[in-house]
């Protein structure tokens, strides 16, 4: 099954079920040995800031014109 019929499976889904969802992804990721326990760490500190204040965001627009003035000079 294509990653597109997968995400597009999962938007079906009510929001508590998109949230379930995401927690066993996340646990099976976590639980894959892939990541080191410092990248799990700094991944779960940035989730529970994210959680803690949501509406600090930046756009992804922003993000690219950053990157792209840092980079692509």
């Amino acid at each position: 099954m294509s990653s597109e019929l997968v995400l597009k499976e999962a938007r079906a889904l009510s929001l508590a079920e998109q949230i379930e969802l995401c927690r066993h992804l996340w646990d099976e990721i976590v639980e894959s040995k892939e990541l080191t326990p410092g990248e799990a760490e700094l991944i779960d500190r940035r989730l529970r800031e994210h959680l803690a204040t949501p509406d600090d965001v930046v756009s992804l627009d922003v993000v690219k014109a950053r990157f792209d003035a840092k980079y692509r000079k």
